[in-house]
């Protein structure tokens, strides 16, 4: 039994080519909810709506946890698209928390992760 459940632990970790797909489908959506989050709402309202403001920092670290997670040929065929700042970030939200700064996540929502769905859409 503990094989197996090695075998499906190592499937869903691999970095191969044919999974990017669904990754990038992962980005997305990530990115629509992160917009939609953050859309109309000035930094202070999504600093005083907690709720709102950790669904936007949990689906910011879902896309860079889709990012870090694609394989190193896309990303070297696409590397217009600033794949290590956006794995940077989703370290600093999950290792760093106490240090992560509102405003950065703010600009991150705003103007970040609409520009990267955009991009996204166009390979696919």
């Amino acid at each position: 039994m503990r094989e197996k459940v090695s075998i499906v632990i190592k499937c869903w970790f691999m970095r191969e080519p044919e999974r990017d797909k669904g990754r990038l489908l992962d980005i997305i959506q990530a990115a629509d909810y992160v917009i939609s989050f953050a859309q109309g709402f000035s930094l202070e309202e999504l600093m005083a709506d907690k709720l709102r403001y950790f669904a936007v920092v949990k689906n910011v670290e879902i896309i860079g946890e889709a990012s870090y997670m694609l394989s190193s040929e896309f990303k070297e065929a696409h590397s217009d698209i600033p794949w290590k700042d956006i794995v940077s970030m989703r370290h600093v939200l999950v290792h760093g928390y106490a240090t992560v700064l509102p405003e950065l996540l703010w600009q991150t929502a705003l103007e970040d992760v609409p520009r990267l769905k955009r991009q996204i859409e166009a390979i696919l």
